[in-house]
């Protein structure tokens, strides 16, 4: 398959769970835990998709989208946040900051394969 997903997460459980569900679906996945490792790893490994926790030490998830979307290299790379805040406008505070979609946590394990997928194929079908 040759996927690699970047998964920015300052919870070593969430890390650990999510690294075991999608590598079973065949994809590579890349683990920082802060945005000063997500920075250097997305840059360094050039990700197919980034999940990203918007719930970061020290820079949250929003402002390091923010710096990874001004990154020529990174720029159309799907970046999708995975975070707890599910409050009205969360959504739309994630997107305005650059992320192509949504997944909210706790996550569906069941679900997760189906979602981090569509996110691939929309880059592949110009849905973006």
């Amino acid at each position: 398959m040759g996927v690699k997903i970047l998964y920015v997460e300052d919870n070593p459980d969430n890390r650990l769970l999510v690294r075991r569900i999608l590598m079973v679906e065949g994809y590579t996945v890349v683990e920082a835990f802060d945005a000063a490792q997500g920075i250097a790893a997305a840059q360094r490994e050039l990700p197919d998709l980034i999940l990203m926790d918007m719930n970061l030490p020290e820079m949250d998830g929003y402002t390091l989208t923010r710096h990874l979307r001004a990154i020529p290299e990174l720029r159309n790379v799907p970046i999708v946040a995975m975070t707890a805040n599910v409050m009205h406008g969360d959504r739309e505070k994630s997107i305005e900051a650059g992320c192509n979609g949504y997944i909210p946590k706790p996550i569906d394990v069941d679900l997760l394969p189906e979602q981090v997928a569509r996110f691939l194929h929309r880059e592949d079908d110009n849905e973006g």
